[in-house]
């Protein structure tokens, strides 16, 4: 997935469901990428995140794959696919943005407690 830029099965992956303390970091590089106070419940079938850790974690393209026009998201560090980002659609969130991400494309690190 991480570098065939693929999608994982909706409601599959480990980190769907989760709400844990920590930050989501690339499996490819390591790189922080989201945190988890930016993860939401959007029922979408995969993690979704409202905003990057910063606006350099993550690098959008244009993705015309598939027969539609979308925003892939890639790693900044070391390219690799996360996802993709869609805007508008009415989530109760501060930017009205869903980074969603494939569970297999993360890592992920519990916040000391």
């Amino acid at each position: 997935m991480l570098r065939g830029a693929g999608t994982e099965p909706a409601f599959t992956g480990r980190f769907t469901d989760s709400h844990a303390v920590g930050v989501y970091r690339c499996r490819g590089c390591g790189a922080e990428l989201f945190r988890s106070d930016a993860k939401f419940d959007s029922h979408c079938g995969w993690p979704s995140f409202f905003t990057p850790l910063a606006a350099e974690a993550v690098v959008l393209l244009e993705d015309r794959t598939l027969g539609m026009v979308r925003t892939e998201v890639r790693c900044a560090s070391c390219g690799g696919h996360l996802g993709h980002v869609f805007a508008g659609e009415g989530y109760p969130t501060p930017t009205d943005q869903r980074y969603c991400i494939n569970s297999v494309s993360m890592s992920f690190e519990a916040a000391d407690s």
